[in-house]
């Protein structure tokens, strides 16, 4: 209890105190801000007649809303309009059926099927078909182990699981029903939806977290700033990590093999000693490798691979001044054409620089940790790598290529791809949703992937990227800096089309979407006109 705190407990309880209130404080500004960049680059998405989300000038962002056309608020379970379960139950004890006789576990696939090629049937969404399908063939597989386990009391087995042919093709229509209903209305404005789905369980976020990924000692950012990370699309993101399957992810032997292809080992770390020799009439340096440690590390390295490595790097060593002495010795002499007064400074620098040679690995990875699932058995093994280089991972012998993600958007987008960088952000975004316990439907995240990759190239949710979502001068005014676009606009003489949802408010005219997604046309067939008298200076001159 507070009234007996020690003075170490009351210092500390001070500190996390301070650091709530900063962090509440800061937490609000940062979500605050998210969501309105939020929705300022996704107000103009609107579901049109064909299905598709387009925005104001018409330009396609989605073929289809989510991948299938249906509504979040009519979803029962995730994702899904219908909780088959409980409609089958509810189904059971509203529409017993007693007169009909039950069906046998054999034929119930089949009167599915018979059914799905009747006329009520035969316009039904696809994914109702195969939902039902799947679903039923399961209840079947039910029955039949009902059956199978009384089948010396066939009435007794028809109590416990029944289902007669007329209960299926209720419960069918009422299914059907529900996934008709759920298809998303033209006109509703899912930009601004999502846009709010997605900034409302930000503000519920806790800031600074980090979290393990599963791994000792490698946290990678969550929260806030990794959301901000993602939506701006920044280039040299906090935490990179790539995570690599390896070929045989059962042996640790194997993984152990393929990190030490990965990261970075560099001279020092594997020589004993490098010395400075002064003989009298030469002077050079020894590197001594210390063999046991290259076997203990897996490393696929001799002295002739160290000899190439140091005349290939940075430090503009020729071949001809770099010797290899039996199986564990490198030495290493100074060009006295160059530096043949201060030979011993060079050697000094030497000394030091060598040692930052990468014999093996990729440059530009530091670290690598095995990271162990031994939720399985047998355990199996991945790779979780720290830094840049998606591309080099991938082309390591041993890495399985098309298993390897990283979680730098725009290193993705350079290596595989714009469509890989889209499912990136929709996978990165709703691991940190998860994480927090939030759930946000998966058409939300789909819809604002859909938007920062529609142009082909990856756009963060910025004023830079909104500049080339938009052409619109009066958007780009209503967001940041106001009097720069208006002057541009003004000096340049560009013209704005007023199709947006910002400029229409600005005008006070009513924007497209919703019920001003359409225009109307009146038939006025039974008006009749009045005759059109000539004006009277002709009626004066005549």
């Amino acid at each position: 209890e507070i009234a007996r705190e020690e003075l170490l407990e009351f210092f500390f309880h001070t500190m996390a105190g301070r650091e709530g209130l900063v962090d509440t404080a800061v937490k609000t500004a940062e979500t605050g801000y998210l969501q309105r960049r939020l929705v300022k680059c996704l107000e103009d998405l609107v579901v049109h007649y064909d299905g598709s989300v387009r925005n104001a000038i018409g330009e396609i962002v989605e073929l289809i809303y989510g991948g299938d056309g249906l509504d979040p608020v009519f979803m029962e379970v995730k994702n899904k309009p219908v909780d088959l379960v409980r409609q089958l139950n509810h189904l059971r004890a509203t529409v017993p059926d007693r007169k009909s006789p039950p069906q046998a576990a054999a034929d119930i696939s089949p009167v599915v099927r018979k059914i799905l090629t009747e006329d009520e049937f035969t316009m039904s969404r696809k994914d109702f078909q195969s939902e039902i399908i799947t679903f039923i063939e399961k209840v079947a597989q039910k029955i039949a182990n009902v059956q199978a386990k009384y089948r010396r009391h066939p009435k007794l087995a028809n109590e416990i699981e029944r289902l007669t042919e007329e209960q299926i093709r209720t419960f069918m229509r009422w299914v059907n029903d529900k996934y008709n209903r759920a298809v998303t209305e033209p006109g509703t404005a899912v930009g601004a939806v999502a846009a709010q789905s997605i900034g409302e369980p930000g503000t519920q976020m806790t800031l600074k977290t980090f979290h393990f990924a599963g791994v000792a000692s490698m946290n990678i950012t969550q929260g806030v700033p990794r959301i901000v990370e993602i939506i701006n699309a920044t280039k040299t993101i906090s935490t990179p990590i790539i995570t690599a399957e390896i070929e045989n992810n059962t042996s640790m032997e194997f993984a152990r093999k393929v990190k030490a292809r990965i990261e970075k080992t560099t001279l020092g770390e594997i020589s004993s000693y490098i010395e400075e020799v002064y003989r009298p009439d030469d002077c050079f340096l020894v590197i001594r490798l210390d063999l046991n440690r290259i076997k203990v590390l897996g490393l696929e390295i001799n002295a002739e691979t160290v000899r190439y490595s140091i005349c290939t790097s940075k430090l503009r060593i020729k071949p001809a001044l770099v010797d290899v002495v039996g199986s564990s010795v490198i030495t290493v002499h100074i060009d006295t054409s160059k530096h043949g007064a201060t030979l011993n400074a060079e050697l000094q620098r030497l000394t030091i620089s060598i040692q930052n040679v990468v014999v093996a690995g990729l440059p530009n990875i530091s670290r690598a940790v095995i990271a162990i699932d031994d939720a399985h058995t047998p355990a199996t093994y991945k790779l979780c790598i720290e830094g840049a280089g998606l591309r080099d991972v991938m082309a390591t012998f041993g890495v399985v290529g098309a298993h390897t993600k990283s979680n730098n958007i725009w290193e993705v987008y350079n290596t595989l791809g714009i469509e890989a960088a889209r499912t990136t952000i929709m996978t990165e975004i709703t691991d940190v949703m998860e994480g927090h316990g939030m759930s946000v439907d998966h058409r939300h995240i789909m819809l604002l992937a859909s938007q920062m990759t529609s142009r082909g190239e990856v756009l963060g949710i910025t004023r830079h990227g909104l500049a080339k979502m938009r052409e619109s001068v009066f958007n780009l005014a209503s967001f940041e800096k106001t009097a720069d676009h208006l002057f541009d606009a003004a000096y340049f003489g560009q013209t704005d089309a007023v199709d947006g949802v910002s400029e229409r408010i600005i005008l006070g005219m009513p924007a497209s979407i919703g019920t001003g997604l359409f225009k109307l046309i009146h038939n006025h067939e039974d008006t009749a006109l009045p005759e059109v008298e000539p004006p009277l200076f002709h009626a004066v001159s005549a």
